[in-house]
């Protein structure tokens, strides 16, 4: 397993301090400079300490409440030192999307994969063969969505020489014009005959996905999750798991909807095996000061607590060409601007080093490397100053930065989080 204490600072890292070139990250991190004055330069993007803390225990709780086992979705973070400290919070394992960020995962020690697409690539299935034939402790888990699927990976899988079959769960499509998935209880129940006509692969449960559904509201959400349910429902019914397998898995959870889930779940009638209630919400980890703070769980249930946005990205203004417009040095290469633009938040003074919030300033658009800003009368910004801005989207964040400081309330960097995509 890499240790990535032991990788050397360099011009690949943006923002980080010119005079590090050279140290180790966890020598840097020993040092525990100032995100303001120990040499960083703009744009910085950074993560509270105390606010990703936060967010973990809260998942962690929420996830013990309700008695769902939790795989987090790791292609928001892509970032191992994350996985871990999920893994410490009681995560099952990690999600992934793709054959790369599994492999990501294995390199980093990660034991449990639970893969939420259909894996048909046979170079990644003999990968994957060799993976579980090598680890007995290796669990791994992905969909499956049709019957031309299924003969794919036999195909890979047998010609791979698989020892092991790997373990799928029919993807149940969430409506019928949503993203994947088989979108009838007919046609999950051929793709399930399919499975059991092949050695390569073993049926272990029902899955999907709730948060591309068009029009999704509480009611539909829960709607299809009570046909997800059900569909595991009439699987086990029809003897289609086999008790070798130990436990049946029923899986569903993006960031939006996992309140619907835990209603859901908590509902599921006694099956012929034990039920792993997998959710799946990934972006809790740093939240957002956009998609996920409208849209998240916590807002319709208040009581059980509330997530904390984590990111803000730093830049200086390096532009104030009149009273109503100014300009800082992050744009699109730095910022995500997928679903909303950054928020300006923060103004850390470059004379007095006094932080105010930012009142009057306005993110109004960005270039590659300029943040276009609104400036109202009541703004007080100079050329020189730092704008701390939040972003929405935690997905579309974090690919942006190979290595991202950790930085406590005070501005002190604690560690620093590597991110592989």
């Amino acid at each position: 397993m890499p240790d990535l204490a032991n990788e050397r600072v360099d011009h690949r890292f943006k923002g980080l301090p010119p005079d590090a070139e050279g140290l180790t990250v966890g020598e840097l991190a020993a040092q525990r400079r100032s995100l303001f004055t120990g040499g960083f330069t703009t744009p910085v993007l950074a993560l509270s300490a105390e606010s990703v803390e936060h967010n973990l225990r809260l998942l962690e709780v929420y996830a013990e409440r309700h008695g769902l086992a939790f795989a987090p979705h790791g292609k928001t973070s892509m970032a191992p030192r994350l996985f871990d400290r999920q893994l410490e919070h009681g995560a099952w394992g990690i999600t992934a999307a793709m054959p790369h960020q599994a492999r990501v995962y294995r390199v980093h020690g990660v034991s449990r994969i639970f893969l939420a697409n259909e894996l048909v690539d046979a170079v990644a299935l003999r990968w994957l063969a060799a993976e579980l034939d090598a680890d007995p402790d290796f669990r791994f888990v992905c969909y499956v969505d049709s019957v031309r699927g299924v003969e794919l990976m036999d195909e890979a899988l047998r010609a791979a020489g698989a020892a092991r079959p790997v373990d799928v769960v029919v993807e149940l499509g969430a409506g019928a014009t949503g993203r994947t998935g088989v979108r009838t209880e007919a046609e999950c129940a051929a793709v399930a005959d399919a499975v059991a006509a092949v050695p390569t692969l073993r049926l272990v449960g029902v899955a999907g996905y709730e948060g591309t559904m068009p029009g999704a509201d509480g009611e539909r959400v829960r709607e299809w999750l009570h046909r997800l349910v059900g569909l595991a429902a009439d699987f086990d019914k029809a003897g289609r798991f086999d008790p070798a397998i130990g436990e049946i898995v029923i899986s569903a959870g993006g960031s939006e909807w996992f309140d619907a889930v835990a209603d859901v779940f908590a509902e599921i009638p006694g099956l012929s095996l034990p039920v792993l209630k997998l959710l799946r919400s990934g972006a809790y980890v740093s939240h957002d000061d956009g998609q996920y703070r409208e849209k998240t769980p916590f807002n319709r249930v208040p009581e059980e607590g509330a997530l904390q946005p984590a990111f803000r990205l730093w830049s200086q203004v390096v532009s104030r060409p009149t009273p109503e417009q100014a300009f800082t040095n992050a744009g699109k290469r730095d910022a995500a601007h997928d679903l909303h633009l950054p928020e300006a938040q923060v103004v850390r003074d470059a004379r007095t080093g006094e932080v105010r919030a930012a009142e009057g300033v306005t993110v109004t658009g960005l270039s590659d490397q300029h943040a276009w800003l609104r400036t109202a009368p009541e703004a007080d910004v100079e050329v020189g100053d730092w704008v701390g801005m939040g972003l929405s989207h935690p997905c579309t964040s974090f690919d942006k930065w190979q290595l991202i400081p950790l930085v406590e309330a005070d501005g002190t960097v604690v560690d620093y989080i590597r991110t592989f995509f």
